[in-house]
């Protein structure tokens, strides 16, 4: 997959969060998205992902396949991010189970075998709402990386992670980052230490940030 931007801009109100953005990110490279708390790294990621529309420019995304539609771009990708919500009535056998009906996890790994690989193994029938913050984290990370994906988004990834889930995340990410376009959001160098690619959202923050 390739996500290609040529004077992409994203507002809100009469602000704008970036503008005049021309990139290209390409599958097979990892890329981080850094600045500072509240300068728009997520809005930026949501727009990557289709899942925010952007206000001036273009925004394309294609795969061997050709042109992605926009509306089935959802379709490629997986995300992990703080404002993105569990359902946590179900146990975490049964909030797998559902996201694996309609995206396939990665050939070769059982569900048993990813919640092992975070350490969860022992919780699986446990209802998501009794978890700890880095225990939904790591639920968060386990749907984002191991669903059958060629773009992963992930922001903020080791949130709530103490220092063995940090390393946990990092060897994650060793494995199954290849083959594949990753785009972390973070201002944190061990989030996206891994990656090839660094982009400060602040090089495309307009000097006059106001509508006039």
């Amino acid at each position: 997959m390739t996500i290609s931007l040529s004077d992409t801009g994203k507002r809100y109100n009469r602000e704008w969060i970036f503008r005049g953005l021309s990139y290209e990110f390409t599958i097979g490279n990892a890329y981080a998205i850094t600045g500072p708390n509240g300068s728009g790294k997520s809005t930026l990621l949501q727009v990557l992902a289709g899942a925010v529309a952007h206000s001036e420019g273009k925004i394309s995304w294609t795969n061997a396949a050709g042109i992605i539609d926009p509306d089935q771009v959802y379709k490629q990708l997986s995300i992990a991010g703080p404002y993105l919500d569990l359902i946590e009535e179900m146990t975490a056998l049964e909030f797998l189970q559902f996201h694996q009906s309609f995206k396939p996890f990665l050939p070769g790994f059982s569900i048993d075998d990813m919640l092992e690989r975070v350490g969860l193994q022992n919780a699986l029938n446990k209802q998501i709402r009794f978890y700890s913050s880095g225990m939904k984290q790591r639920i968060k990370l386990i749907q984002a990386i191991f669903s059958d994906t060629t773009l992963l988004l992930l922001d903020e990834p080791c949130s709530n992670l103490d220092a063995s889930g940090i390393s946990m995340y990092q060897a994650l990410m060793e494995e199954f980052s290849q083959n594949r376009l990753v785009i972390v959001s973070s201002n944190d160098p061990q989030e996206y230490g891994f990656c090839q690619e660094k982009l400060s959202i602040l090089d495309w923050k307009p000097v006059a940030k106001k509508i006039r």
